[in-house]
């Protein structure tokens, strides 16, 4: 379900939020299904629960699950989640596309190097 890169730089909970918004969004997890418990996902994933009950309030807090008190966590997924999530990416790709300007690598340049490596996954 869920893999953890420990030679990632951002923080474990991040990582899992990010892999659990992936899941949401490509459908694996099912709208109005019920999450795991923050003590199972923990034991699943060798962390400390803290880690993830952050990540599950981080969730909760960008719209990606809801909490019912005393029943546990569940999916929540809209078409705005994914337009949200788009839309990160898009500000990701400008922000990078602005950093090769910044040292001599045009825009131009770097969308044909996103390109030749999409002709070559596919």
């Amino acid at each position: 379900m869920i893999i953890l890169d420990y030679k990632d730089t951002r923080p474990i909970y991040e990582q899992v939020v990010d892999k659990l918004q992936k899941l949401i969004i490509n459908g694996v997890l099912e709208p109005d299904s019920k999450m795991p418990s923050v003590r199972n996902l923990a034991m699943e994933l060798s962390i400390n629960p803290n880690t993830i009950q952050k990540a599950y309030t981080e969730l909760e807090r960008t719209g990606f699950m809801y909490t019912i008190k005393g029943r546990g966590n569940f999916v929540t997924y809209n078409e705005g989640l994914y337009l949200l999530k788009k839309d990160e990416y898009k500000e990701k790709i400008e922000k990078l596309l602005n950093e090769a300007e910044e040292i001599g690598i045009s825009r131009e340049v770097m969308l044909e190097e996103l390109k030749k490596g999409e002709r070559e996954n596919d």
